[in-house]
């Protein structure tokens, strides 16, 4: 494998999305620099509201965000990054989302913080617990660069307290920041703090009806009519999102972070109001949403979509990381069709890095997503063969899958291809679940039953020597016996209906190398008896 060594120069001129970001993201703090403002280390954040389980969606956004911190390594090696994953598990728990076990115990805990809503799985201490480490399970193992913050840690601790304070100081200024934006009723009632009540618990939507920064308090008006006043500090409040996204960044001192489009008018308002603290907004980049397969946004509460696990039950750690790569600002549909193009398309990447100039290993996203190892070799088959091997052999058999690999590699085997191993597993999992109920198979009439006749006395006329890409050429003089140069698709559509009952198939050439001749003779045999 060739390798090369990439100069500064090299990183400046990437076209790659994460080394633009990542370019954006050092010229915001060499701003900071020069205005004495910057506080080492360099801090990207992501935000996750635990409300509901973590989805594909809330990983991917990580997983972008690490992308750009590989990036800004490259382009910045002298300044110190780290990269916080922060829950908002303080928030109020407003709604039951309808993908959760023990829906009665959880509608009677609605309105107190995620992190006290007992967990509806009994596995954690809270709803919020269970979430975070859900998503801290995803990232491990991933092995994400992250510090894991809890809203709910970092409030009562005080940690948030003098950004707090500093919000009640511009309370006026945020109100007006944020009122404009609002409905006539929510604008007369607003203010950037939500009180906890101490007797039940619960995250108040109350209006704040005074402020006392001298005393660090503000005064509040119960459901009941009963003014109460309560100290801003040690997590006795929380703040509105959008204000507590402002005054995390204020806090924390956060340089990037992204966010869906959804949320481009809250990114414009938090950052007035970080600004209105006395801090500079992070860099941010607006990423689309995933969709599912009819084109509805990825929900949390709907639990539409594939969730991780679902992801890793079928394919591989890479696949799912070549998924979320490309392109963040343009939307992607996520659903299990995806899976195997995923899996095919990331190993065409890895299979380009050996050949291509440094320059053009900065453009490759397997490049980005092995943080610059070059030294990595794709499959030995494709996950597209697996899922044909697994078709024709209508078995839940690993080792029958693994015996048609050895015939054409008795080289590769599972403790020498772990990945390939793992792929096998999850190319008949992926067959019996969504596969082998569509299989139909062609029966073939005319002219078709004499093409399929060439095709055996094809297959008996080799002597197992062959290259695939001859084989492959063979079936194409057959197919231009009986079909026009542009009518060859259909001739291997009608090879892949009879033989694996579906429209599209592999490069028969490399199956038939891999599969076998004689067993290839028999799925023909098979197709023309029926």
């Amino acid at each position: 494998m060739n390798t090369h060594s990439y100069s500064h120069d090299d990183y400046l001129n990437a076209k790659a999305w994460p080394f633009v970001e990542a370019a954006k993201m050092l010229a915001h703090i060499k701003n900071k620099q020069a205005k004495g403002t910057f506080k080492s280390p360099a801090l990207l954040a992501t935000g996750y509201g635990p409300s509901g389980l973590p989805h594909i969606g809330t990983f991917g956004e990580v997983f972008r965000t690490t992308m750009v911190m590989q990036a800004f390594k490259c382009l910045a090696p002298d300044i110190e990054v780290k990269l916080i994953c922060f829950s908002d598990d303080m928030d109020g728990f407003r709604k039951v989302p309808t993908n959760l076990p023990n829906q009665d115990m959880l509608k009677e805990h609605l309105n107190k913080p995620l992190t006290q809503v007992p967990d509806p799985f009994e596995t954690h201490d809270s709803f919020g617990a269970h979430n975070n480490a859900m998503l801290c399970k995803f990232l491990d193992e991933f092995e994400f660069d992250y510090d894991f913050k809890s809203s709910t840690d970092v409030y009562a601790a005080g940690k948030f307290d003098a950004a707090l304070l500093k919000v009640l100081e511009k309370h006026e200024d945020i109100c007006n920041i944020v009122k404009p934006t609002l409905g006539e009723e929510r604008r007369a009632t607003y203010s950037p703090f939500l009180p906890v009540c101490p007797d039940s618990g619960h995250v108040l939507q109350v209006p704040v009806i005074a402020t006392d920064v001298a005393a660090s308090t503000i005064t509040y008006k119960r459901e009941d009519g009963v003014e109460v006043t309560t100290e801003v500090t040690g997590g006795k409040v929380k703040l509105q999102w959008k204000a507590d996204w402002a005054m995390r960044w204020f806090a924390l001192d956060v340089d990037y972070e992204m966010s869906g489009k959804d949320l481009i008018d809250s990114v414009n308002i938090g950052g007035k109001i970080c600004r209105a603290l006395g801090g500079i907004p992070p860099v941010n980049l607006m990423y689309e949403h995933f969709v599912d397969e009819n084109g509805a946004k990825i929900s949390k509460s709907k639990g539409n979509g594939l969730t991780i696990e679902e992801w890793l039950t079928y394919a591989d750690k890479d696949s799912l990381a070549f998924f979320m790569f490309p392109n963040p600002q343009r939307a992607k549909k996520l659903f299990l069709g995806v899976i195997p193009k995923m899996v095919d398309d990331y190993d065409a990447f890895v299979g380009k890095l050996e050949g291509q100039t440094p320059a053009e290993q900065l453009e490759n996203p397997a490049w980005h997503l092995n943080n610059g190892n070059t030294d990595i070799a794709p499959l030995p088959f494709s996950f597209n063969m697996l899922l044909n091997l697994t078709s024709v052999a209508a078995t839940p058999d690993e080792t029958t899958v693994w015996g048609f690999i050895n015939n054409y590699r008795p080289d590769v085997t599972a403790d020498n291809a772990p990945r390939l191993a793992a792929l096998v597993r999850g190319a008949l999992k992926y067959y019996a679940d969504t596969i082998a109920a569509t299989k139909t198979y062609r029966t073939p009439e005319g002219q078709e039953i004499e093409a399929l006749k060439d095709v055996v006395t094809l297959l008996n006329s080799l002597t197992g020597n062959e290259a695939a890409e001859d084989i492959q050429t063979e079936f194409y003089t057959v197919g231009k016996k009986y079909y026009d140069k542009k009518e060859l698709r259909n001739w291997f559509a009608l090879l892949y209906e009879c033989l694996f009952g579906f429209s599209q198939g592999p490069r028969l050439g490399s199956f038939v190398k891999i599969y076998g001749t004689a067993a290839t003779v028999e799925l023909v045999e098979a197709a023309l008896v029926r």
